[in-house]
């Protein structure tokens, strides 16, 4: 008897998985939708969205007409992040440049700075950064700086003491952008197409009328949420690990950990997702509502994430926060994966919490559909 019920159950899910993918797949529109803006939006943000400052303009007022003072200017010049020295000759010119945008940083070299370096062997010049750009002016701060250090001057007589520092680059020797901002960008972009996709499963259902039909059918609630879930865990799964070729074989980006427990972490991300958009699913009695609820969720949950900016740089509060997202843990385990061969051990620290986020946001979602069901 329990066979029989059991095989029943079977043929009902393996029916309304197949309604359910053709209900996403059927529409040639829909298939582009589904796979094409993703793919998109990974080759465009991992260019656009990139930490680096390059092509900048910054002003330079040289009240100095001596050597030392040249030679900075030079150096200013020839740096690569540099676009264009535009050379002032007040100080009211130089802040009128940064209020009006045209550059990040303004450089003052004043009339003693070549004397100064001659007696002292250093000097001292003033730089203004726009605080309105304030990611990018620390970085341009810790670029003219480098710019600074480097310069020997010339004028200088004696040899000036030196300190060797040899700096290493761990899991990213050349720091390029591109290996943390591919991975990142996959696990993201993954959580948002799970998200939107079941987010519209029951609120589809119910715009077009076909959701009472669910009701006088023969299908138990725990059915119905396999139903939806399954097609969104295939297609996202499937999205993702495009993505991860692409990461590895266009972007060139060395993998260096278990795409096994990988694959494991990705399945359990994509249920926690899965499971989240189910919960907006059900509470919304539009399309439009789930949309809306997606963005209102998914956008959070990407500040939150660490994607942006580490976690541990956030308030307490948000920190305990985003270990309640699924999104924090699974980007530990594929930047680990790519760039690190982060331990198994460490990968098991990071698929529990996503296994219990899973496990606890499906009943959840059973819960707000069975009342909907009602």
């Amino acid at each position: 008897m329990f066979y029989h019920d059991f095989r029943t159950m079977l043929i009902r899910l393996r029916a309304q998985f197949i309604k359910e993918l053709l209900c996403i797949l059927r529409d040639p529109r829909n298939r582009v939708v589904v796979f094409v803006p993703p793919l998109m939006q990974l080759l465009i943000f991992s260019y656009a969205a990139t930490m680096e400052v390059r092509n900048l303009d910054i002003a330079v007022y040289n009240q100095d007409t001596g050597r030392a003072a040249q030679e900075l200017v030079w150096h200013l010049e020839a740096a690569r992040f540099i676009a264009q020295v535009h050379h002032v000759h007040s100080n009211t010119a130089l802040r009128e440049q940064l209020v009006q945008g045209k550059v990040i940083a303004a450089i003052a070299i004043p009339a003693d700075f070549s004397r100064t370096v001659a007696v002292s062997g250093s000097g001292h010049a003033q730089v203004l950064v726009d605080g309105r750009r304030s990611n990018s002016g620390q970085i341009v701060v810790g670029y003219l700086s480098s710019i600074a250090r480097d310069i020997r001057f010339t004028a200088d007589t004696a040899p000036i003491p030196e300190t060797s520092v040899t700096v290493r680059h761990w899991f990213n020797p050349n720091l390029v952008y591109l290996w943390f901002m591919v991975p990142g960008l996959t696990g993201t972009l993954a959580f948002f197409s799970a998200l939107m996709i079941t987010a519209l499963s029951i609120a589809r259902e119910r715009e077009l009328g076909t959701f009472d039909q669910l009701l006088v059918s023969p299908a138990s609630t725990l059915e119905i949420i396999l139903s939806k879930s399954l097609p969104a865990l295939v297609i996202s799964s499937l999205l993702a690990l495009l993505m991860i070729t692409l990461a590895i074989w266009f972007f060139r980006i060395p993998f260096t950990g278990s795409f096994g427990l990988l694959l494991i972490g990705l399945v359990l991300f994509i249920l926690s997702a899965v499971g989240i958009g189910l919960v907006i699913s059900a509470i919304s009695m539009t399309q439009q509502q789930a949309i809306l609820g997606g963005f209102v969720i998914g956008v959070p949950t990407v500040l939150i994430s660490g994607f942006a900016t580490p976690v541990e740089n956030m308030p307490l509060l948000l920190q305990w926060l985003a270990q309640a997202i699924p999104l924090t843990h699974f980007l530990i385990i594929i930047e680990g994966c790519f760039l690190k061969a982060l331990p198994p051990r460490d990968v098991l620290a990071n698929l529990w919490p996503l296994a219990v986020i899973a496990f606890t946001m499906l009943p959840i979602a059973m819960i707000f559909a069975r009342s909907r069901l009602q």
